[in-house]
């Protein structure tokens, strides 16, 4: 039954009982494919599949294959990149389970790149002590699994694109998420009503000027919940990657670790090699002490450049960043391309427990958006297409025939209001660029942070908000959390680096940051401060 209403109402939509998903990347897809066939499943996507993290993703999914390598292995290199801040409980359950994945897509023929014996060619990326890195089409391993996953989806699943979800709806009592509210193309209200909503929105790069992330990753999934009363954690962890092609001051795109895993060297204008001396792995150092090393060359009016001269083939090896850089107008034959430094991963985001169950019963969160304790401080390379696929497959195991019994008709009305800031995305992204980006300090972030709340908002109801105003209003939001919790945190904590306070602190091991119902607290967690206490890894 559909009927229209006033323009500030919603146009209200019963539908049959089922699995909302909202996202389209690879976590979302990895659900899809691994839901029961008599489970109607509808994903709803900003604008369409092809716009998400998981298209853009060049290096590829990490997993033990070698005689010479093992889950522990891999466990290791995660919780040593991820600064003593990993939950290792989860981190071991998730690699293990992702390398199950990833040998039954191997045996059913996805178009991972393989020899002339058809064994697969396996990559090594920064902090990996092992080649384990499957890639597909050289360095467009992403949009390739995404096509193969879609390919491979039953007739039970159905897209809505150009969906740009507003709200989640919640039970009457507020104890269960029982659907969302989102604006179509035509700028309509309609509401979904589902047994599980699962979000799989992805993080939020474009609060930043020079990012990897997808023009439609703006915080909005992170907001929703939030707003909803979800708790939201770590959101001081953000992770810049140290190559992004970037030439007369224009972002053109990534450049994989996968090519210094290949024999490319970091070096400034003058051919020295910027990383050495700095971490024994050199240019395959975990990403974030990269990042610093090339954030302090530039400040030192140094211009950084990948020498991919010792890597044979490149054109063949690497496709897509052949084409940006022919984009860029950067000579290849010369072998060097310009690269610096932008955000690219959210460490933090709505904490979920080992099913990705979010602290709202009914919802559900994947992928980027979620925190499940993996990533720690700084995430491992190439963990997160992993991630993404054993927590949708979770979630799809977990929800089983999605008939769960006794769930709420009765809801509570969102709110269709949101603040806009009398702000621009631009000059947002500028300020975080300038005081939460790679390294902070108290002084930076305490003047960020009164400016953003010394500023005018307006409440705006959602049917005269652009989809411009939506994301602004989310990127706002979700800035003024990320900017507290980065100066509550007076440490330097892998991704997290304070100048003012640059060394870790015992205080802070184990320790969370928590966003709740416009509340902040610092809450213990045992399964991270046991990660070190009961472990001989170095991070600790």
């Amino acid at each position: 039954m559909t009927f229209y209403v006033s323009r500030h109402m919603y146009t209200h939509k019963i539908m049959p009982t089922r699995i909302l998903v909202i996202g389209a990347g690879i976590a979302a897809l990895s659900l899809a494919a691994h839901a029961n066939d008599d489970c109607e499943v509808i994903i709803l996507t900003k604008t369409t599949p092809a716009d998400s993290n998981s298209m853009l993703a060049q290096g590829g999914i990490a997993s033990a294959y070698l005689p010479d390598d093992s889950v522990q292995q891999h466990l290791q290199d995660t919780l040593e990149a991820g600064a003593g801040h990993n939950d290792a409980i989860a981190s071991e359950a998730i690699i293990r389970e992702g390398k199950a994945i990833v040998l039954n897509l191997l045996k059913h023929g996805c178009p991972f790149d393989r020899s002339p014996s058809q064994q697969p060619y396996l990559g090594k990326e920064g902090a990996h002590s092992q080649n384990r890195i499957f890639h597909a089409g050289g360095d467009q391993t992403g949009r390739i699994l995404v096509q193969y996953l879609i390919q491979q989806l039953p007739k039970n699943i159905q897209f809505i694109e150009s969906a740009q979800v507003l709200e989640l709806i919640k039970s009457a009592d507020h104890q269960r998420c029982i659907g969302v509210v989102y604006k179509n193309s035509l700028g309509e209200l309609i509401s979904i009503k589902a047994d599980a909503v699962v979000l799989a929105t992805g993080g939020c790069g474009q609060l930043y000027p020079v990012t990897t992330n997808n023009k439609t990753l703006t915080g909005d999934g992170l907001m929703m919940a939030y707003r909803a009363g979800v708790k939201l954690v770590d959101l001081e962890f953000i992770q810049f990657h140290p190559t992004l092609l970037i030439n007369h001051h224009r972002v053109f795109g990534l450049v994989s670790e996968a090519v210094r895993g290949q024999g490319a060297i970091l070096e400034d204008e003058h051919g020295r090699a910027v990383m050495a001396g700095i971490h024994p792995m050199a240019d395959l150092a975990p990403r974030d002490v990269v990042a610093r090393a090339l954030q302090r060359e530039a400040l030192n009016g140094h211009q950084i450049y990948l020498n991919i001269r010792p890597v044979q083939h490149f054109r063949d090896h690497f496709p897509t960043i052949s084409k940006l850089c022919d984009q860029a107008q950067v000579n290849l034959d010369e072998g060097k391309i310009p690269v610096a430094p932008g955000m690219h991963f959210l460490m933090g985001g709505i904490a979920v427990d080992d099913n990705a169950q979010s602290s709202l019963p009914g919802l559900y969160a994947i992928g980027e958006v979620a925190c499940t304790g993996l990533h720690g401080a700084n995430r491992l390379a190439s963990n997160s297409l992993l991630e993404g696929l054993v927590t949708g497959k979770r979630v799809a195991m977990a929800l089983g025939t999605c008939q769960i019994a006794n769930s709420p008709t009765a809801e509570l009305s969102p709110s269709l209001q949101i603040e806009v800031p009398n702000l621009s995305l631009p000059t947002l992204q500028n300020w975080l660029n300038e005081a939460l980006a790679i390294e902070r300090n108290a002084a930076g972030l305490i003047a960020l942070s009164k400016k953003l709340e010394q500023l005018h908002c307006q409440i705006t109801h959602y049917a005269d908000a652009s989809p411009e105003q939506i994301e602004i209003a989310n990127a706002y939001a979700l800035a003024k959390l990320m900017t507290q919790s980065a100066l509550l945190r007076d440490e330097s904590r892998g991704s997290h680096y304070r100048t003012d306070s640059p060394q870790r602190c015992d205080k802070w091991q184990g320790q969370q940051i928590v966003h709740q119902r416009g509340r902040i607290s610092i809450v213990e967690n045992p399964r991270i401060l046991n990660s070190c206490t009961t472990s001989n890894f170095a991070h600790c």
